[in-house]
């Protein structure tokens, strides 16, 4: 049914007025109007128009998952000029390198926790290859085999197939064979060549970053799909790294989420670039919603955003506020994120989403619903 929409709730400018109408009769917007919203659009006017979309998707329905991190390394051989985490893999005072025995213990020390999902990522280190990879996947399954495996950013994939000589196709393979069930949505950073060329020059480029991505998604694994913002991108630099999301999923359909990640300045090379206002934050994750309408959710990573701002977020589109991350995971703090010390109990993520009169559901990595906890009692939350 269409919307019929009345003058006084439209805004002035026929453009914007345009969109509403069309986001309302459930139409895509296009790309030069995804510009617009960025230009022109006001933080109350984006605002209502993702929560429109949003509880047309999802009602209330706010997700977590129970998660750890496992982060093997943050040796690199890469110098992304926004990155706090990694440290030269020739100046390694001040980095560290897990062994598949202390991996390994860290997955044990969830073993009579009702954790659902691993998320393994870190930096890029020559000696940790693809057959060092694979063994700790096959070591994690026979553990425990119930568990899913998200791991590893295209950036970690692309290096170890190159170095392993072998295709895209057969490095996924080989890895899904091993184990590997889905992949986490980072290196994406923003696919426009001239800001890459700036911020990340000698890593892998958008095109390598979506082939890998498509590859898993023909091999039937779901993954997720970063943008990092607020640094040195325009507005359009935004809206073509969406675009070329959003024809990937138009193709494939393989994409669970988008997360936008915010550009944070504490101690890298980039620390002249203040960062984003909260304000613009919210407007981002609005609009990103409007416009990504074949991505069935939009997720905040509270730890980054900070608890208070990921809870309003929920207002802004985001249907998703990840999960417990019961550790010590260093590249939100390293870099400078609200929450230094990113761990969430169950009880502590069920308060936040209620507090903001949503419905917390306990997911699982393919968003298949574990525990409805919109009408459980505080009390008997675990």
């Amino acid at each position: 049914m269409v919307t019929v929409l009345s003058e006084d709730v439209l805004p002035k400018d026929t453009a914007l007025k345009n969109i509403a109408t069309k986001v309302y009769n459930g139409e895509r917007i296009t790309d030069e109007e995804c510009l617009i919203l960025f230009e022109k659009g006001s933080l109350g006017f984006v605002g209502s128009l993702a929560n429109y979309v949003r509880e047309k998707l999802h009602g209330d329905t706010t997700y977590f998952n129970r998660n750890f991190h496992i982060e093997p390394t943050n040796a690199c051989v890469y110098t992304c000029n926004f990155c706090s985490y990694s440290r030269l893999y020739a100046h390694r005072d001040e980095a560290w390198e897990l062994s598949l025995e202390q991996m390994m213990d860290i997955v044990k020390k969830y073993d009579n926790e009702p954790v659902t999902e691993v998320h393994i990522v870190g930096g890029v280190h020559p000696k940790m290859n693809l057959e060092f990879f694979a063994e700790l996947l096959r070591k994690i399954k026979a553990h425990r085999p119930g568990l899913h495996i998200k791991g590893f950013t295209a950036v970690e994939l692309d290096y170890m197939f190159r170095k392993a000589k072998k295709t895209v196709e057969e490095g996924m393979q080989y890895l899904k064979e091993a184990g590997l069930e889905s992949l986490p949505g980072g290196g994406a950073e923003i696919f426009a060549s001239g800001v890459r060329q700036q911020i990340c020059a000698d890593k892998v480029d958008a095109d390598g970053w979506l082939k890998i991505h498509e590859t898993a998604h023909q091999l039937g694994m779901h993954t997720n799909a970063t943008m990092l913002y607020g640094h040195i991108e325009s507005f359009a630099d935004r809206v073509d790294h969406m675009s070329r999301l959003r024809a990937l999923q138009d193709k494939t359909g393989g994409f669970n989420t988008f997360i936008p990640l915010k550009f944070r300045n504490g101690d890298n090379d980039m620390s002249h670039v203040p960062e984003s206002t909260l304000i613009e934050d919210m407007r981002l994750y609005a609009i990103a919603r409007i416009y990504m309408d074949n991505f069935p959710h939009l997720k905040a990573y509270w730890p980054m955003l900070g608890r208070q701002n990921a809870q309003l977020s929920l207002s802004f589109g985001v249907n998703d506020l990840d999960g417990t991350i019961d550790d010590t995971t260093k590249i939100y703090s390293m870099a400078g994120a609200e929450e230094q010390t990113p761990s969430m109990t169950t009880q502590d993520l069920v308060v936040l989403i209620k507090q903001a009169k949503r419905k917390p559901v306990e997911r699982g990595t393919l968003y298949n619903v574990i525990k409805d906890y919109s009408t459980a009692e505080l009390e008997a939350v675990e």
